[in-house]
């Protein structure tokens, strides 16, 4: 419930609103729900699929309104913590949303840290400080940006592996490389920009 109204009250242009939250009771289980906007179209991973590696421009003005609504976020004292193509949404007539702040944490000193041996956010996105000390700030979004501008520009993760685990632990020890090292078209201030954010 503490999530969803810290999700309700970001409202931006750029992110899926929040319209209320509640808990059903009617069938003798405790369902706590949201009521959120519906953006009909696909996905930024349905994007990655069908057109990367895709040129510089496209995959920024791609981002462009992601890096928007998580800056909103930031400023709202809110982190998104699982930043992934999925969870950004494309609708029919081209806008773009940040969905699924359901992970959210209000940032304070008390909320800094998962559960105990939980890793929050998809392993492929994941901040090598989420992997090594448990916790994250808007710094942990901003990574997982870089992660995805890399995948835009070259149609692959920067690091795999046999096991989510042996993925998480690449975050923690290797760098993202240059994205132009796989699309030779990138500009270097792209290839700094990724380098930057990651």
């Amino acid at each position: 419930v503490r999530e969803a109204r810290s999700a309700a009250r970001l409202n931006h242009p750029h992110v899926v609103g929040v319209y209320d939250q509640g808990d059903d009771t009617s069938d003798g289980t405790d369902t706590v729900f949201l009521v959120m906007e519906y953006v009909p179209g696909h996905t930024l991973r349905d994007v990655l699929r069908k057109e990367a590696p895709m040129p510089p421009v496209r995959a920024l003005a791609l981002l462009e309104p992601v890096v928007s609504a998580l800056a909103a976020a930031h400023r709202a004292g809110l982190i998104h913590r699982d930043v992934k193509p999925e969870n950004v949404l494309i609708a029919d007539d081209g806008r773009v949303k940040v969905a699924d702040f359901g992970l959210a944490k209000a940032v304070s000193a008390t909320t800094q840290h998962t559960a105990t041996g939980v890793l929050i956010g998809t392993v492929s996105y994941v901040a090598p400080e989420l992997v090594v000390e448990g916790r994250s700030d808007a710094r942990a979004d901003v990574y997982a940006v870089g992660v995805i501008l890399y995948e835009l520009l070259t149609g692959k993760k920067p690091h795999e592996g046999e096991t989510p685990i042996q993925v998480a632990y690449k975050h923690v020890h290797e760098d993202v490389p240059a994205p132009s090292r796989l699309a030779p078209g990138v500009p270097d201030y792209v290839d700094a920009l990724v380098a930057r954010a990651t």
